[in-house]
């Protein structure tokens, strides 16, 4: 439990310097520097966790692998739902994200979603792209701290 108190609180704390440093106008540039970070982590992550892994067989075993392994290496629980069309676009839902509950208090905290999702957008897109998988990976929040993460496979 505290290395995942440890987790939120670095990653509010990334969020905040971020923040701070592209200034409170420059919310794109804030959103896209943190989607780096967790690229670049998503990258290293995923090379430890299927160290030991068997291979996958299709994109379906790797979304699956991101949704129970992956997901639950991060943040202690697996993805309450994975949907997908079959054809290279997956929806991850989380009921309750770790890391929207700090700030899932009031409606005035919805704009300030996505600068706690792109870390995490880019962890995933990180982890897929290690895999040999080019994607697209977007977030969307209604009621907080529920969220969906929506996966769109880019075709070869």
């Amino acid at each position: 439990m505290g290395e995942s108190v440890l987790f939120e609180f670095l990653h509010r704390e990334m969020v905040t310097r971020v923040q701070s440093q592209a200034g409170d106008t420059e919310h794109g540039k804030c959103v896209s520097t943190l989607e780096g970070m967790g690229f670049r982590a998503g990258q290293g992550l995923i090379e430890r966790f299927t160290k030991e892994a068997p291979a996958f067989k299709d994109e379906l075993d790797v979304m699956k692998f991101i949704c129970k392994e992956f997901w639950t290496n991060l943040f202690r629980k697996q993805i309450d739902n994975l949907r997908t069309n079959h054809q290279g676009t997956y929806v991850l839902q989380d009921h309750r994200f770790r890391l929207l509950t700090p700030v899932s208090n009031g409606k005035q905290y919805l704009e300030e979603a996505p600068k706690f999702l792109a870390f995490t957008c880019g962890l995933v897109r990180g982890a897929l792209s290690n895999l040999g998988i080019d994607s697209t990976v977007t977030a969307e929040v209604s009621v907080m701290p529920a969220c969906k993460f929506h996966i769109v496979m880019q075709k070869p």
